[in-house]
């Protein structure tokens, strides 16, 4: 096989554009290959009626000064091309009956926010936040930075407070500062941008999420994330690079044990010196390799004790309504029906019980273009996982779709009361949906699931490049979400052009 490129990149989504960029841009004659007819994966719109829907960017955090996403979009010529809001506030917290509280994005202001909440606690909440962001601003570095297990044991000496908290569970270090459940839902705000819930997610983790917001500010982007996308493909296509859309990867060819290229469902072969798979692991190791004893052993062993993550369900819903006169004043609000976090993971597992938690997201608070004038954007999105939706029989999808959004409705009525009655557009995404449209296994939204048990400081490299030739970039190799996802598949392929590979 003839070598046409030196590298080929399957799939464009955020890994994907990310590493072809960098990998263009650094010199490398580079083919991005998409099987849509449309770049950016989940980081799209679609169109209903009069209103363009976001599919998956609720905030994009890293963007607040010289931070890790911001230096990668400032290196890949990305961030002059997009116009991007600052969010006011983080969030806002809502609980009937129990919470309703913004929080700033400010460590001061919101230590203040949260000793409102549960006065005479103020010396707990100092010494809490003191530890996340800490904890937060270490793994945000580590992540980038370090690449072997003992390199990343070295980079904890000297903090004993990561050292002793960092592999617990966020519950339990909740447990141990306080004790009002009002004060621990709303610290622990962010866990669905992780997909597990504060007694499943690790600390560091937990830790890393909420220090992003506050430390670099939440941010939305006009045009949305198919903004974001367009963005990456502009300078990648500037800086030489080829995109080819609508063409579908049907194998990964090998020779003698390493990746020599792709062959296409149209049955034409591209060669490549190196190739990037966009694809979830489990799909690149398993499916798209056409020698599957190329994979070591222990990488297999490795996939074969992971879970399956999270996936959600959204609803899109176009209002004939500004958002002040349906009362949102934040871009996000996290809603939960009550207290109790064991119910929240009970649904996220289960059809029959009412939705117990959302994120409920306008995004026209600062408008982002996408809604008519007088018009509002309003996702409602719920951590839900794909089993109890492929349990279902093809004929009582449609039933299930809308009773749960009807489920949705009555829970967000809590917080707009009356919005059912300037409803103008809805669409409803399942598990199924993103399954189907991400070519995700069980529709996950951020790979494996991302519980303590698999840190990444437990996975060091070995699902990321353990074939020759072959380099994986997808969020299946790195903590979900935007930022995690193309921070990693840059810095990766940078220590590739580094190396000269």
């Amino acid at each position: 096989m003839s070598v046409d490129y030196d590298v080929i990149v399957i799939g464009s989504g955020l890994g994907g554009l990310a590493a072809a960029t960098t990998l263009q841009r650094g010199g490398k004659r580079t083919l991005l290959v998409e099987r849509h007819s449309i770049p950016g994966g989940a980081a799209t719109s679609f169109v209903r009626g009069r209103f363009e829907f976001e599919v998956s960017l609720h905030q994009l955090g890293g963007m607040g000064g010289h931070k890790p996403l911001k230096a990668v979009l400032d290196e890949l010529d990305v961030t002059r091309r997009v116009e991007w809001l600052e969010d006011r506030d983080l969030c806002r917290n809502f609980v009937p009956g129990e919470v309703d509280v913004k929080l700033p994005h400010d460590w001061e202001a919101l230590t203040d926010v949260l000793d409102g909440i549960s006065p005479g606690n103020r010396p707990q909440i100092v010494r809490f936040l003191e530890i996340v962001r800490e904890t937060g601003l270490w793994q945000m570095t580590a992540r980038v930075n370090l690449h072997r297990m003992k390199e990343q044991l070295e980079w904890l000496t000297g903090l004993p407070d990561v050292q002793r908290y960092a592999l617990r569970t966020f519950r339990d270090v909740l447990d141990e500062f306080f004790t009002d459940e009002r004060l621990k839902i709303v610290l622990s705000s962010y866990w669905s941008y992780n997909g597990q819930l504060p007694h499943r997610i690790a600390f560091m983790d937990m830790a890393r999420l909420l220090a992003l917001y506050v430390e670099t500010k939440p941010y939305q982007v006009v045009g949305g994330s198919q903004a974001l996308s367009s963005a990456l493909v502009e300078s990648f296509e500037e800086a030489g690079g080829e995109l080819w859309l609508n063409t579908n990867v049907d194998r990964i060819i090998t020779r003698d044990g390493a990746a020599v290229g792709v062959r296409l469902e149209s049955g034409e072969t591209v060669g490549a010196t190196l190739v990037v798979s966009n694809a979830p692991s489990t799909t690149t190791y398993t499916r798209l390799l056409d020698d599957p004893d190329v994979v070591p052993a222990n990488t297999l062993k490795d996939l074969r004790s992971r879970r399956l993550g999270s996936s959600a369900t959204c609803l899109f819903l176009g209002v004939d309504a500004s958002p002040e006169e349906l009362g949102f004043t934040t871009a996000t609000t996290f809603l939960s029906a009550g207290l109790d976090e064991h119910s929240i993971l009970r649904g996220a597992y289960s059809l029959d019980e009412p939705c117990p938690f959302m994120i409920a997201t306008c995004y026209d608070v600062q408008s982002t273009g996408f809604s008519p004038k007088g018009g509002s954007q309003v996702v409602l999105s719920s951590i839900q996982y794909s089993k109890p939706w492929e349990a279902l029989a093809p004929e009582d999808y449609a039933r299930a779709k809308t009773a749960y959004a009807q489920s949705q409705l009555d829970l967000v009525e809590s917080l707009v009361p009356g919005i059912r009655d300037v409803i103008e557009e809805a669409e409803l995404a399942t598990p199924l949906t993103f399954k189907r449209y991400a070519n995700q296994p069980g529709g996950a939204i951020y790979g494996f699931d991302q519980d303590i048990t698999d840190s990444w400081l437990f996975h060091d490299d070995d699902l990321r490049q353990n074939v020759p030739g072959l380099l994986l970039t997808s969020n299946w190799t790195t903590a979900g979400g935007y930022n995690s996802n193309l921070v990693t598949a840059a810095r990766r392929c940078q220590r590739l052009l580094a190396v000269g590979q």
